[in-house]
């Protein structure tokens, strides 16, 4: 185990769309002996993600969109779907979700059970993700969804049984690890 943790100095390497910093740290290890090492990280700020069910339907709201990343890691189109998700910025991870999830999907949700958060990508990204569940009905659809227009996001918004989103999973048409989860988690916990 390592212990007494201390950053000796931070360079910020780009800040172009988020910040990429290259941290310098030292530590004590169990024997004793203090250490340096290097590491960069991604800092993008907080988000938070749902999955909107139906009970009575046995349906879930997913989103489709183009994610760059993906596409310049082998992922042909570039498309991937996936829960409905977004940045905290300054809203708490409930307000936050429920922003997007009316952004994205044309659904207001009011209540948003929160069931944990999640670092997906510790190594390399400072990111820590709101997981959320929260049930929708026909009732609760303002708008046609599809993302915010000034932000160009282009958002498909899809409706499946969960058993064939959970197929999809098996297939390899979900890819996207937040949604793995949430998909999971609603199984496991008999949402629908």
């Amino acid at each position: 185990m390592i212990q007494n943790i201390k950053i000796v100095s931070t360079e910020i390497l780009s800040d172009n769309w988020y910040v990429l910093k290259k941290i310098t740290y030292s530590y004590s290890k169990k024997d004793g002996t203090e250490k340096k090492q290097v590491r960069e990280a991604y800092d993008r700020g907080n988000g938070a993600t749902i999955l909107l069910y139906n009970k009575q339907q046995k349906t879930i709201i997913l989103t489709r969109q183009f994610r760059l990343p993906s596409f310049i890691n082998g992922n042909e189109s570039g498309m991937l779907t996936e829960t409905c998700a977004g940045l905290l910025d300054d809203n708490t991870p409930e307000d936050c979700i429920i922003k997007e999830a009316e952004e994205e999907t044309g659904y207001r949700i009011k209540d948003v059970h929160r069931i944990f958060d999640v670092y997906m990508s510790p190594g390399a990204v400072t990111e820590r993700i709101y997981f959320f569940v929260g049930e929708y009905s026909e009732s609760m659809k303002v708008g046609e969804g599809g993302g915010a227009e000034h932000e160009e996001e282009n958002i498909e918004v899809l409706e499946f049984n969960i058993d064939h989103a959970l197929k999809m999973v098996d297939n390899g048409e979900i890819k996207d690890g937040k949604t793995i989860i949430l998909l999971q988690y609603a199984k496991l916990h008999d949402l629908l």
